[in-house]
């Protein structure tokens, strides 16, 4: 029996994990939409959606069912075939993106020694299935908007490309499980010692998944809904669901790069221990606020959804906390290393996609020039710039013997010294320009 164990685990986990990915991130992406129109709200001080469920939970579901049943309509002159595959091509290829990422030591598809060049290689194929939907709508309007979106990746494509370059020179292996490994190792997260890099990765990978301030693909304002104009139904929520994706998967990437991965804050420190029964304390707290707000539903229904889901968080505390009351060496403990490593890189892949919306909600649109003036003239520069200090840097370290914070330290400043010399170039040109305009 062990030995057919053995002979099944290989092909087993994989499956499950794969399972779990196509089942299960549609509905986190659907929760992710609510979450954001419930931030949208409390910056604009309203509630949001309510309706459908206590505090509107159940409103994902409502929307699924609506745009399963909503009419399918297919412009007359379209490229029939290719407007029906477009938006399966967005989605499948950012669903495919996930299978090489480690979120958790337990939990991947494949444990790639190219991991994040297959990430990157796959993830950049959803540029056809924007350009094809908006070449096949026989539309100007969705044409232009893919056209824009094929420009705008191609531009911080690059960026993020350079970005990532210098996380690899830190961690000197492509495998995702590797590089959380190496900052382990370390004992510090890579954004400390490349943090101009998470700031190039940070806004290219904005910029990549079409999210607002540089959503000009989609522009209302100019462009009706862009590359989507025509679509509805369910195919209009694939592309919806292909963005949500990406944006996980961003996220991933930054949090595995340069955010520890699935490692706890202080991890290899003693004193911080502590930080082990946050997830469980965490889970009650949010339970107890789920209790504490069943009396004040007005409708029996979502009294019980509301206690439902108090009773989940529960259930999840007592999983998250039973690996730390058990004596080490036992099955139960040895789960805690997959069980709390999903905690904590969901929990960043979490923020990270807060601080996502907070910029949509935050920062007015870019005009299409200037998008183009910040990626060309100043991100792809600077990436250029931060992969040559970061070269500079492991030289003063590993050759020369200096400590990492004075050389890591040094290299910074010189970036960001470019930084400020580049933003000041750009500023020049671009009031030169306006004087030009003036006159003309």
């Amino acid at each position: 029996m062990h030995t057919l164990i053995e002979f099944a685990k290989p092909i087993l986990v994989p499956l499950i994990c794969a399972v779990v990915i196509v089942a299960v991130l549609p509905l986190v992406a659907g929760y992710i939409v609510l979450l954001e129109r419930k931030l949208m709200a409390d910056m604009q001080a309203r509630l949001g959606p309510m309706r459908v469920g206590p505090h509107g939970l159940l409103q994902p579901i409502a929307d699924a069912v609506k745009l399963l049943l909503k009419e399918d309509i297919i412009p007359e002159e379209a490229d029939k075939a290719i407007f029906w595959v477009a938006p399966l091509i967005s989605v499948t290829v950012a669903m495919l993106a996930m299978a090489a990422l480690a979120i958790g030591p337990w939990f991947q598809i494949a444990d790639l020694n190219i991991g994040l060049l297959f990430v990157m290689g796959i993830g950049a194929l959803g540029i056809f299935g924007i350009v094809l939907g908006g070449w096949s709508s026989n539309s100007h309007y969705s044409l232009l908007g893919a056209l824009r979106s094929a420009a705008q990746l191609v531009s911080y494509e690059t960026a993020a490309g350079m970005a990532i370059v210098g996380g690899l020179l830190l961690a000197g292996t492509l495998s995702t499980r590797e590089i959380i490994q190496t900052q382990d190792d370390y004992g510090v997260w890579f954004i400390f010692a490349a943090p101009v890099g998470f700031f190039i990765y940070a806004v290219a990978s904005i910029a990549e998944t079409n999210r607002a301030p540089f959503d000009l693909p989609e522009a209302e304002s100019e462009l009706v809904a862009g590359y989507m104009t025509e679509y509805s139904g369910f195919r209009w929520a694939l592309y919806f669901l292909a963005e949500y994706t990406n944006m996980v998967v961003v996220a991933s990437i930054a949090t595995t790069l340069f955010l520890g991965g699935w490692l706890r804050p202080f991890a290899g420190t003693k004193a911080f221990d502590f930080l082990d029964y946050l997830p469980s304390l965490l889970m009650l707290v949010f339970a107890g606020y789920c209790f504490y707000r069943v009396p004040k539903q007005p409708v029996k229904i979502q009294q019980a959804v509301l206690a439902a889901v108090g009773l989940l968080l529960i259930l999840l505390a007592g999983i998250l906390a039973a690996p730390l009351l058990v004596p080490a060496g036992s099955l139960v403990a040895d789960a805690k290393a997959g069980l709390h490593g999903a905690f904590w890189f969901l929990l960043k892949v979490g923020l990270y996609l807060y601080v996502f919306m907070w910029l949509r909600f935050t920062f007015p649109r870019y005009r299409f020039d200037q998008l183009m003036h910040l990626g060309w003239q100043f991100l792809v520069p600077l990436s250029i710039v931060n992969v040559m200090g970061i070269g500079l840097a492991l030289v003063l370290h590993r050759q020369w013997g200096w400590g990492h914070l004075p050389a890591f330290g040094l290299t910074t400043v010189l970036t960001l010294a470019v930084a400020g010399w580049l933003a000041w170039a750009g500023e020049k040109k671009e009031k030169q320009r306006a004087i030009v305009g003036e006159e003309a």
